[in-house]
């Protein structure tokens, strides 16, 4: 009997290639994009796609096993709309939002079946209601906090089918996290590991596959720390940053394996690669227009 093959297992990924999207120039918003090569080489800009409105501090996962999705933001008030990826990198118009509005979230995948997850975020208060994402990219409504509510959190994959968002601000910066189960369920907060730094608008990606890992955000100052993310969920201590230290810089995988951090406040426009053993590296010019507070997804 032959075995099963996810359809977002290792196999397929060799060619997965990433997208920033949205977030602001200095002084406005936007939603143009930025492609990411399977090599981790971001392209010029992308103009935004008539219908996507303009925001930033939203989020965006992998949906679909080879298709990605950006969900909610803010401008002068909270959204709550999305907008899907093709498997080509295209970004269409906005699809009506369901779930709260909010900004200053985090999504990731779970599961084997090409299913997503967006939770926390702030709606003019702190929330910790979590959105489900179908395998089409059909957004579920509110499932009930189980978490402590808080905003400016963010999250990743890890163990190949499940994931975690970490850290934020509940009125003082935090160092916990929640696990996702392969079903999607959100756990009670897991107190943070001795030498993790608390922070808030930190990036993540996955990497090699089945670990994750979290970078930059913002303590006392802004950080270019790291922390790896076993593929149990476990979050390791402090890595001595690499790179311009920054927060809102989301990341995504590329290249089936990899990784990548880019743009964040300042605004600045740089990235930095994340090897599959977690090792991130130095700087690496800005290709697209500088912006603070984009989403990003990695698709195909």
């Amino acid at each position: 009997m032959f075995p099963i093959i996810p359809a977002n297992s290792a196999a397929d990924k060799g060619n997965q290639e990433g997208i920033y999207g949205f977030g602001a120039p200095s002084g406005t918003v936007t939603a143009m994009t930025n492609l990411v090569s399977n090599t981790g080489v971001v392209a010029s800009d992308t103009a935004a796609v008539a219908g996507a409105f303009a925001r930033q501090l939203l989020a965006g996962t992998e949906y679909g096993g080879d298709k990605g999705i950006f969900g909610f933001g803010t401008t002068a008030s909270f959204q709550d709309m999305t907008n899907l990826v093709s498997n080509t990198g295209v970004v269409a118009s906005d699809t009506a939002g369901v779930g709260t509005a909010r900004g200053y979230l985090g999504a990731c995948r779970y599961g084997l079946t090409g299913t997503a997850i967006f939770g926390f975020g702030h709606t003019g208060e702190y929330t910790g209601v979590t959105n489900l994402v179908n395998s089409s990219g059909v957004v579920a409504s509110d499932v009930a906090a189980v978490g402590t509510a808080r905003y400016a959190v963010t999250a990743c994959e890890y163990g190949d089918d499940k994931g975690i968002f970490a850290f934020g601000k509940d009125g003082v910066v935090v160092a916990y996290t929640n696990l996702v189960s392969n079903a999607g369920v959100v756990a009670s907060d897991t107190a943070a590991v001795a030498g993790v730094t608390a922070r808030q608008l930190p990036g993540a990606c996955d990497y090699g596959y089945d670990k994750g890992i979290i970078a930059y955000g913002r303590g006392v100052g802004d950080v270019s720390t790291s922390n790896k993310v076993s593929n149990g969920g476990v979050v390791a201590a402090d890595v001595t940053g690499v790179g311009t230290a920054r927060n809102a810089c989301p990341g995504t995988q590329y290249g089936g394996d990899k990784g990548i951090f880019g743009f964040g406040s300042g605004p600045v426009g740089m990235s930095n690669l994340v090897t599959n053993a977690g090792v991130i590296g130095t700087d690496v010019a800005a290709v697209g227009t500088a912006r603070d507070a984009p989403g990003a997804c990695s698709f195909g």
